[in-house]
């Protein structure tokens, strides 16, 4: 499996995205040597925070949606995208992104990533893989991401693309990552799930999965498999479901 490496974080918690690169002569965290048992060496938030990412989601423990955080979602526009392999995940940046609106407030889509497996757990069940879409608010900065779970079943084509398109630039459709089944999620307050562990991050988890052929999860897999934080304690925040 290739080495997971990556560089000392960006400003405005866009590390968890992997806007930095790595350098020869810097200790960098990563999934392995300096895995997420060590991460408190790079930021003493993912050792002690109260707030982190990623959780196992008990749907009969949730409680009812807060209206008022309640998820519309814009994101059907046809942009052209960069395809990277950053050095822990196969990231997408859009040229254009959509956007999505939650507390009256407006996030733009920064860019979306692979995860081999996903970080989140439901009743303790692993998807086969994940895509985080990482939105930003403009205005204050923060950061609401939108988490897609994959399973095995039938081939994806917008899968097909970002593969085909890695270190080009593609056209593509946001859009095309979601389920049919946009209306219901899961909600809760979490963090940055890579240093450092920055708190205060909108977390919206799609409970319909879409789907993946067996070869097109075993394609991603060569590049990342064991790119996910190990799940993380509750404490006392509530999970609200949709």
């Amino acid at each position: 499996m290739k080495k997971i490496m990556i560089a000392a974080t960006t400003a405005a918690l866009l590390s968890s995205t992997a806007f930095a690169q790595d350098t020869k002569h810097e200790k960098h965290w990563d999934y392995s040597q300096n895995g997420p048992s060590h991460w408190g060496d790079f930021s003493k938030t993912c050792a002690k925070g109260h707030a982190q990412s990623p959780i196992n989601i008990v749907p009969g423990k949730s409680v009812k949606m807060d209206t008022s955080y309640k998820l519309t979602l814009h994101e059907d526009v046809h942009t052209t995208a960069k395809v990277i392999d950053n050095g822990h995940s196969i990231k997408v940046t859009p040229k254009e992104g959509g956007t999505i609106e939650l507390h009256g407030e407006t996030f733009k889509l920064l860019q979306f990533h692979f995860h081999g497996k996903s970080e989140h757990t439901v009743d303790g069940k692993r998807y086969d893989m994940v895509v985080h879409l990482v939105h930003q608010n403009m205005k204050t900065k923060q950061l609401a991401v939108i988490a897609v779970f994959f399973e095995e079943g039938k081939n994806n084509a917008i899968l097909d693309n970002v593969l085909g398109g890695l270190n080009k630039e593609i056209r593509i459709d946001p859009a095309d990552l979601l389920p049919a089944d946009t209306q219901h999620y899961f909600h809760y307050v979490g963090s940055l799930t890579t240093p450092p562990c920055s708190e205060n991050v909108q977390w919206y988890l799609l409970k319909q999965p879409a789907t993946a052929s067996k070869e097109q999860i075993e394609a991603f897999r060569k590049y990342y498999v064991d790119n996910e934080r190990p799940i993380q304690e509750l404490h006392d925040r509530k999970v609200e479901a949709e």
